[in-house]
């Protein structure tokens, strides 16, 4: 009972500061795996921060070895420019006091007055657990840095420091993806409230492309009323402005998924989806999470559809593969076809194996693609997505 009553709580803190006052701060959001000469990003939360000599705090509270992993992420700021410090608010830091620390009104005060925070990857509810108090209540750290993130610094993360920006997030380690489709999550177990900073109407999730974890989102989107999720990949960043514009910085993309005009069949008892709509933002691209619009990068024109590749039917046997998703949306858009499949499913020895997902993707009247000349980086927005449970036969092959 106490449990629940503290996640309602957290709730409740998580919105109450993105509605008391609009931020005119920054966040980057990193899918995780962030590397060290990946400069772009690193370079634009230096920026976001106020540039050379910008004050940065370093939150290495996710980290199973905070010293190492703070360590890190403040000489990579400082190498391109800032003057980053460690925020010792970490329950895995030798010789700190979490509950302590993260109410030290000097702490506090020196997160207030930086132009920017890190946060690093690891278990995210070492995150929240840290910054709010068992009451659900707000640390004074927490709220220095709402305050600073209001007043227009900016708000990085990566991986666990990516999850927390959200007002729900998933707990770590994270459930796989078929089961989540199979069972659906439980609050306080599965998932959890996050830190709210991008605001209660946008669900993220990270390491989005590399591990298939789009569809883990659609059932949490439907079952808390998410219209918009946004997936960032690894070693990309999602850089979202105070007009709510979204940039993407860095190695790979995002995902956009829009459930604005989708539905379900509540006679089906198992996850089904239809009419919903996925979007792939490459580096460069922007989208506008308030108006919904697409902007293509520099070099990017419109598919010529005189010249398609693929003319054979699209089928993908696991449509959670690493980047499977994108590399399927990508022959759609190259082809004379109007729809693509793949399928989701586990092993003869999970829970409920004959349980699988079909994955369809489909041409819409809105739905519009871009390539640069060398057809090597796509934007491809506006796609119809839908899911429906199907029956894997069992055994799904024998040897012959």
């Amino acid at each position: 009972m106490l449990k629940s009553v503290c996640f309602a709580l957290a709730l409740l803190a998580a919105g109450a500061g993105v509605a008391a006052e609009a931020p005119k701060g920054s966040l980057v959001i990193i899918g995780g795996g962030l590397r060290p000469e990946n400069a772009a990003v690193w370079e634009k939360i230096v920026l976001l921060a106020g540039g050379k000599g910008a004050r940065i705090a370093v939150f290495p509270t996710a980290a199973q070895n905070p010293a190492r992993e703070g360590g890190n992420a403040v000489a990579f700021l400082n190498r391109h420019g800032a003057q980053a410090f460690l925020v010792p608010v970490a329950p895995l830091l030798a010789g700190s006091d979490v509950r302590k620390a993260a109410d030290d009104p000097a702490l506090a005060d020196a997160v207030r007055n930086a132009g920017g925070a890190f946060f690093t990857g690891g278990d995210q509810a070492r995150i929240t657990g840290s910054l709010r108090r068992p009451d659900g209540g707000n640390s004074a750290v927490l709220d220095a840095l709402w305050s600073m993130y209001r007043r227009g610094g900016v708000i990085a993360g990566t991986s666990a420091g990516a999850a927390i920006m959200s007002s729900t997030m998933f707990y770590d380690p994270p459930l796989d993806v078929v089961p989540i489709l199979k069972h659906g999550v439980v609050d306080g177990k599965d998932i959890a409230p996050g830190l709210g900073f991008i605001g209660d109407d946008v669900f993220i999730d990270q390491h989005l492309l590399v591990r298939g974890r789009f569809a883990r989102m659609l059932p949490v989107m439907l079952d808390k009323g998410y219209k918009l999720g946004l997936g960032i990949d690894e070693n990309t960043a999602a850089v979202v402005g105070p007009g709510r514009e979204v940039t993407i910085v860095g190695y790979t993309g995002a995902l956009v998924l829009d459930l604005s005009e989708a539905g379900t069949d509540k006679a089906q008892p198992l996850f089904n989806l239809s009419n919903a709509r996925i979007s792939y933002v490459d580096n460069g691209d922007r989208f506008n999470l308030a108006s919904r619009t697409y902007v293509p990068g520099p070099g990017k024109e419109p598919v010529d559809r005189s010249m398609r590749e693929y003319r054979e039917a699209l089928f993908y046997t696991d449509i959670l593969g690493n980047t499977s998703v994108v590399n399927l949306l990508e022959k759609l858009v190259d082809s004379n076809l109007e729809r693509a499949t793949g399928l989701a499913f586990e092993g003869p020895t999970s829970r409920a194996p004959e349980r699988g997902f079909e994955f369809t993707f489909s041409r819409a009247p809105d739905s519009r693609e871009f390539v640069t000349n060398r057809e090597d980086a796509w934007s491809i927005y506006r796609i119809r997505m839908d899911v429906r449970p199907v029956r894997m036969r069992q055994p799904l092959y024998t040897v012959e």
